[in-house]
């Protein structure tokens, strides 16, 4: 049986490419990823902030595929690093040197394993789901480790006021479990969003 692989949301829509609409969709989306980045809310005891960008993240990977949604990622990285402030708060410049930098260079291998996973079919509704998951847990193995870090040398001099006794329980408690309820919300809105695009993209098409 010869497998055909199932084209992503953007080319559904869009089925002929050229370079210009390569390039329109990618930067399209990096820019939707450093608006999302403006959703922002502190919390007083962890140096990483909940944002909207995870959900823009995994939609990336989802809507343009594994390596579309790689570079747009990539690309959303490179306008930080060369100091426009598209990070949370507004932040720029070495975000690979803060707490939060671990889960930035996650992302882009994650948008890369949405797109692989929903190219090959898990593409609607609990395998979508799954999808999104892999790649919602991968930015938690980039994040974590790099967190543990900063945490152990007390870079942010928060360490005292995260719950935990141990290392491991303090870089969950700041880097995880204010996390959770927030990332199955962004999941479900995606697996919602991308199904709902679908159709408005077969209707579209007649």
């Amino acid at each position: 049986m010869h497998f055909v692989r199932p084209p992503g949301l953007a080319i559904a829509i869009t089925p002929r490419w050229s370079l210009l609409r390569e390039c329109l969709v990618v930067v399209g989306f990096s820019l939707l990823i450093a608006l999302a980045a403006r959703i922002a809310v502190t919390l007083p005891f962890t140096p990483v902030p909940i944002t909207g960008q995870t959900l823009a993240v995994l939609l990336a990977g989802a809507v343009l595929g594994s390596r579309r949604g790689f570079v747009s990622v990539l690309l959303y990285l490179g306008w930080g690093t060369s100091g426009l402030p598209v990070f949370a708060g507004g932040a720029a410049g070495a975000f690979w040197a803060t707490p939060s930098g671990g889960f930035l260079i996650g992302f882009p291998f994650a948008a890369f394993a949405v797109g692989y996973l929903t190219e090959r079919g898990l593409d609607r509704g609990l395998r979508l789901a799954a999808a999104l998951l892999a790649g919602n847990t991968i930015i938690y193995l980039f994040g974590l480790p790099p967190l543990a870090w900063f945490i152990a040398n007390d870079w942010t001099g928060l360490a005292s006021a995260i719950p935990g006794s141990s290392l491991l329980q303090k870089t969950l408690s700041a880097g995880l479990y204010p996390f959770i309820l927030g990332d199955l919300g962004k999941l479900a809105v995606a697996a919602l969003v991308l199904p709902s695009a679908r159709r408005l993209a077969a209707s579209y098409k007649g």
